[in-house]
């Protein structure tokens, strides 16, 4: 059954589909419905857990400015599943050998491609349609070539690239037990490194105009100044860099398995969606700039991807178009514990109970990821009922970590 809790704020409410909320994630949110730039309500969903300035799992309308710290550093983070032709009868008795295939072929962690392998091929041709652009915005900006090393080659060398933390790349059937390709990442460090210089340009450009904020991190930039309009270039590239760096680590998921399996197809029924982003969009009859820091648009008939933990389900969900959450839901389960946390109260032995049945990394480098620290994924489901419905369920039966 849905959840919707109002709480009132200093200037707009905070709309909650939970229960389970940190008392710091409340006053996160009271601090963004705060702000002078909220239109309406601030929407929180229900996997909603605290974050950075505001919290992850929050949905933030704002009127003619953009916080880049609500966008964060992982811009265009989000989701990517296509179903193959494929089903678990086809699949061999042991996936070992398909997660090592998948390792080799996609680089994880702090790892990339090297460049004496990309250049020239069709993966750089892959990056070709954004370079001229992030040209342009180094060229106003030179000072993000100073945050990165090689900034010109790091870029493509990572495209196609995993990433660590709860990036990941999995096998799953769903409940007519065919066989689904899903990952999970974003725009790498060139995201990263974009996201950080406007965070810090829009703190230094608050304290000029000397306007006081809840908290520094809600720091933002006014349409029509510069760096609002740098700021909006450069997080759209990064967004679209992050949907091509997906497309590009599917293509090389589905090479690498082929050899291992019978030939199969893919189907149509393929979605790749950021789940932290900010995007122009109409709600209430008002052009609004709409950040999902955690959560996916959701609008009427659209289709999305809601991930559980590694030893839980997913689901591929069809939107609902509510507007009080201005169209949008979860994007999955949300995290109950820091990683901090999960270290100290388990274990490998813990990790691999809990992902039993799964081919996937077992060892200390991976506890912080623990299903036991990712809230309850059926619950988080009931709670947004009125924000989409079930197209497919998943459980994955392979997953790699980076």
């Amino acid at each position: 059954m849905p959840i919707l809790k109002t709480l009132a704020g200093d200037r707009v409410p905070v709309k909650i589909w939970t229960d389970d909320i940190e008392p710091d994630a409340i006053r996160q949110l009271k601090n963004v419905a705060a702000l002078p730039i909220v239109r309406g309500h601030v929407a929180a969903m229900p996997d909603v857990h605290l974050g950075i300035g505001a919290t992850v799992g929050a949905v933030i309308p704002t009127r003619d400015a953009i916080i880049p710290a609500a966008v964060g550093v992982d811009i265009g983070c989000g989701m990517n599943a296509v179903r193959t032709s494929l089903a678990a009868a086809d699949l061999p008795d042991t996936l070992a050998r398909l997660r090592s295939a998948i390792e080799a072929a996609v680089p994880a962690g702090f790892e990339q491609h090297a460049w004496d392998k990309v250049r020239g091929s069709a993966h750089q041709r892959a990056a070709r349609p954004l370079d001229d652009r992030l040209d342009r915005i180094v060229g106003k900006h030179p000072g993000l070539m100073k945050m990165q090393r090689q900034f010109a080659q790091t870029w493509i060398c990572q495209l196609g690239t995993l990433g660590g933390g709860n990036h990941f790349i999995e096998l799953c059937l769903d409940e007519a037990q065919r066989v689904w390709v899903m990952l999970h990442s974003g725009s790498r460090g060139t995201g990263n490194v974009i996201g950080r210089y406007f965070i810090e340009a829009a703190r230094k450009d608050m304290q000029r105009h000397k306007l006081n904020l809840p908290d520094r991190d809600l720091a933002y930039f006014g349409a029509g100044s510069a760096l609002f309009d740098d700021y909006v270039e450069a997080v759209d590239w990064a967004q679209d860099y992050a949907m091509t760096n997906r497309r590009e680590m599917m293509r090389r998921v589905v090479d690498a398995i082929r050899p291992h399996l019978p030939a199969f197809t893919l189907d149509d029924e393929a979605i790749n969606c950021h789940h932290n982003y900010v995007a122009s969009e109409i709600h209430f009859g008002e052009k609004l700039f709409i950040t999902r820091k955690g959560a996916i648009a959701a609008h009427a008939g659209q289709l999305g991807i809601i991930p559980g933990s590694m030893g839980a389900k997913s689901f591929i969900v069809r939107g609902l178009g509510n507007p009080q959450s201005f169209c949008s839901c979860s994007h999955g389960a949300g995290r109950r514990m820091s990683r901090s946390e999960a270290k100290r109260r388990f274990d490998r032995f813990d990790l691999a109970a809990q992902t039993e049945g799964v081919e996937c990394r077992k060892d200390g480098g991976v506890v912080d990821e623990i299903p036991a620290a990712y809230k309850d994924i059926d619950t988080v489901m009931a709670n947004q009922a009125d924000l989409v419905e079930v197209v497919h369920t998943l459980k994955q039966v392979l997953c790699v970590k980076g």
